[in-house]
């Protein structure tokens, strides 16, 4: 199996924000000429059926020449978003304790049709 190798001096600076199952690395780097870049990484972690986990990563690579255009439409992105849809997360499977709410839902609804059972058969 062949190593990656990484290098610690090509990171100048970098910072992380753990998010969930994501986290995100921002990174300074060198260019050969000297010049500075940032890259931003997500890193998701998903589970196999057979208990192991993986990462899918995704990077993009941003140059000082863009930094004011992406941080424009970045800026812009979020504020219509939060303008439109406030700061709650709507979408449950976001959520750190989804999975025990769909458990719980699906006990409770089940325990529920037991008890209508019950009474329809009381009822009879």
């Amino acid at each position: 199996m062949e190593e990656k190798k990484y290098n610690a001096a090509d990171d100048i600076y970098s910072k992380i924000l753990r998010a969930g199952r994501r986290t995100y690395f921002f990174d300074v780097r060198s260019t050969k000429a000297g010049d500075y870049y940032l890259t931003i990484s997500e890193s998701k972690k998903f589970t196999n059926e057979d208990g192991s986990f993986y990462f899918k990563k995704h990077k993009i690579y941003l140059y000082k020449e863009d930094f004011q255009g992406f941080s424009d439409l970045l800026n812009e992105m979020t504020q219509y978003i939060l303008d439109e849809k406030g700061l709650e997360v709507i979408s449950e499977i976001h959520q750190k304790d989804f999975k025990k709410k769909s458990i719980l839902i699906q006990k409770m609804k089940s325990k529920n049709l037991k008890k209508k059972s019950k009474k329809k058969i009381l009822l009879i």
